[in-house]
């Protein structure tokens, strides 16, 4: 190999490497690989172009932004309301059953966000036992068609850049519906298992509430049971920050003293009692926001609070909220506040003001559960019209009646000129990280084809392996692609083994269809980490589950789920 051929193999390997170190910022590690693509000449301007007008991306950004006007119906709202059951095993099949179907042609996580309050807070089973299966479901359900999730549409982007056709909507039923029968089967088996965890009605017990006392305070000197702060409703002091110093467990005789941080924990929905006691301030009482409505949301693997406290992110500033309490699953949160490093997947109540709502960053750093909601609702016939144009055009483009593309592009147009979507929606939920992981991976593409290592690849494989090798290799790509799901995420998963795929089916001389199936089929994979898949984080905190419970519950279904796959995949695509 020459010195170019090294140089992209060593791009390739530090983008993987890179991944597994910064698994929070895959949109950072793609931006840097792009950068270094330019200026080490490994891409040239027209590369770069056709990147990022790939028509398969810019289809897969259509389709998140056409759907962001069916988000604010009430379809959603009215199939969570049909779902539960006191029946645990109807409630079981009617959520599993709906959840799947909406995941074919919705977004996974709006689809497990509308449903994650209702079974959160249902008055017949514990949340433990079905919220687990709502990921799940939802994960399965995009194996179904093209658009069920975003990482069959990047494979279709990648193959249509590769040879210039794609993938039809249709082309994953037969495997992803054995699938969704298969694992759905042995999941409501391995439900069972599943801890008995959360609580129904509005039990936050696990948030942390900061308050402050102020130097006026008349509190001041009293104990604290004298203070009646042992008898509040629904909220528990559980330790006092004084001085740098925390007193854990706090007796009923310690003194307040002026500056004192007083650590809360119980129902953020009663937090509102503290204001009868003069001179205590909550965390947000200095950001004039209390008496605010209150919304609950999840911090983002990506946001660019992870890592860092309230105080140095400029929280106010950013969203125009405040935070109210914080909780976190597996671990207690101690201290101020504000000082508080946050980590993904911690839940925030926050007392937000009037601007926070049209904040474009909303979605680039939260997972919206409750509360105050940035969309508005649509009704009437706007309503109408989000529901009828989007099943109308998915329907014309699975029949081939009109390029999936061109419907997307009118269907847009269409909401947009109606009010059902605003420009302002377009910017803030516009996918700039899918957008900038898929470009790049295509990127990089060409630059593994014009090093030649693709056709390297493809030659030695031809004169190594037989036919008998097929399934080894098909098992192989399958196998490579789950992998970096769990550790990266999927997209980039997808983005980076379907070179190495499609080379090695070029090479043995074959139809590359299975390979690239077996690319889309694994990155959908993500049964076993908590981390792996947006839905999966968010029923990780709302359940209360351990590591150990995705990995008792997901490891069989992984299995089973390969096992469907690989075993389908020869038979629905033949090798050719």
């Amino acid at each position: 190999m020459g010195l170019q051929s090294w140089i992209v193999v060593a791009t390739f390997v530090a983008t993987i490497a890179a991944l597994l170190k910064y698994q929070s910022s895959p949109a950072r590690v793609f931006g840097v690989v792009l950068v270094f693509l330019l200026f080490s000449g490994q891409i040239d301007q027209s590369q770069l172009l056709a990147s990022v007008a790939n028509p398969g991306l810019i289809t897969l950004v259509l389709l998140m932004l056409c759907s962001i006007a069916l988000e604010k119906t009430r379809l959603l709202r009215v199939i969570a309301t049909r779902v539960i059951r006191p029946s645990y095993s109807a409630t079981w099949f009617r959520l599993f059953g709906s959840i799947s179907l909406s995941s074919a042609l919705l977004n996974n996580t709006a689809v497990v966000a509308t449903m994650l309050n209702p079974v959160r807070n249902n008055p017949y089973h514990p949340p433990g036992k079905l919220l687990l299966p709502l990921s799940y479901a939802a994960i399965l359900g995009g194996t179904l068609t093209l658009v069920g999730t975003s990482t069959n549409l990047v494979v279709d982007s990648l193959l249509r850049d590769t040879t210039g056709k794609g993938l039809n909507f249709f082309d994953f039923t037969l495997v992803g519906a054995a699938v969704v029968v298969a694992c759905g089967a042995l999941l409501f088996v391995l439900s069972r298992w599943l801890p008995e965890t959360g609580a129904s009605g509005d039990d936050f017990h696990d948030y942390f509430v900061d308050v402050k006392v102020d130097s006026d305070s008349k509190l001041i000197g009293s104990s604290i049971e004298d203070a009646g702060l042992r008898h509040l409703e629904s909220l528990f002091l559980v330790e006092v920050v004084r001085a740098g110093q925390l007193i854990s467990p706090v007796a009923p005789s310690e003194r307040i003293q002026a500056g004192d941080r007083l650590i809360f924990s119980g129902d953020v929905s009663k937090v509102m009692q503290l204001n009868q006691f003069h001179g205590l301030s909550l965390f947000a009482d200095a950001n004039g926001l209390l008496g605010s409505n209150l919304s609950e949301v999840v911090i983002r693997p990506d946001s660019v609070l992870v890592g860092k406290t309230l105080k140095k992110t400029g929280f106010r500033a950013l969203f125009d909220a405040a935070v109210v309490a914080i909780r976190r699953h597996g671990e207690r949160v101690s201290g101020k506040l504000g000082e508080v490093e946050l980590k993904a997947g911690d839940f925030l109540v926050l007392a937000v003001g009037q601007d926070y709502a049209s904040r474009n960053n909303l979605d680039k750093n939260f997972i919206q559960l409750s509360g105050v909601e940035p969309d508005s609702r649509l009704s009437g016939w706007r309503e109408w019209l989000a529901v009828g144009g989007f099943l109308l055009t998915i329907a014309l483009a699975a029949f081939g009646v009109v390029d999936l593309l061109v419907a997307l592009v009118v269907l847009l147009g269409v909401q947009v000129g109606t009010g059902a979507v605003s420009v302002n929606d377009i910017r803030r939920r516009f996918p700039v990280e899918i957008f900038l992981i898929v470009s790049t991976a295509l990127m990089l593409s060409f630059a593994l084809i014009d090093s030649g290592l693709v056709q390297s690849l493809s030659t030695q494989i031809d004169g190594a392996l037989s036919e008998e090798h097929l399934f080894v290799m098909l098992a192989l790509v399958f196998f490579l692609t789950v992998l970096l799901t769990e550790l990266v995420t999927n997209n980039a998963a997808a983005a980076l083994v379907f070179p190495i795929a499609f080379s090695i089916a070029s090479g043995l001389g074959i139809d590359p269809k299975p390979f690239v199936m077996a690319v889309a089929f694994g990155a959908s994979a993500s049964f076993v980490s908590p981390y792996g898949y947006q839905t999966n984080l968010m029923v990780f905190n709302a359940g209360q589950y351990r590591l150990n419970d995705f990995v008792r519950i997901g490891l069989p279904l992984s299995l089973l789920y390969a096992a469907v796959v690989l075993t389908l995949l020869p038979l629905v695509y033949p090798y050719g």
